[in-house]
């Protein structure tokens, strides 16, 4: 099991949880589209060549963004990491994945 861990604008905060959903994400148990979503602030500064979303080119930006975590089989990662930035507004969107140990109790 994998946990994804990826930051959005509020504008696409549904729209990339619907796609990773649909797509094998936030299954537990009995339970599907789990997730846990924080707001924070980001930053960044696109370089030259970049297509910002938002901010404009040699500028530092900073925006607020959710970082959302849920669940993924590790057998639908790259499905769900296709979804997420099909669905992200912007041209690198910032994400992980971490493997999660399953400890027998």
């Amino acid at each position: 099991m994998l946990k994804l861990i990826y930051y959005v604008p509020e504008s696409h905060l549904e729209s990339t949880k619907i796609a990773v959903f649909e797509a094998g994400a936030g299954g537990i148990g009995n339970y599907e589209h789990c997730a846990w979503q924080v707001l924070g602030t980001g930053q960044f500064k696109p370089l030259k060549g970049a297509d910002p979303f938002i901010g404009e080119v040699g500028e530092l930006e900073q925006v607020e963004e959710w970082r959302v975590e849920t669940i993924v089989p590790e057998d639908q990662a790259s499905n769900v990491a296709k979804a997420l930035k099909a669905s992200h507004p912007y041209e690198e969107p910032a994400f992980e994945f971490i493997q999660i140990v399953d400890i027998n109790y």
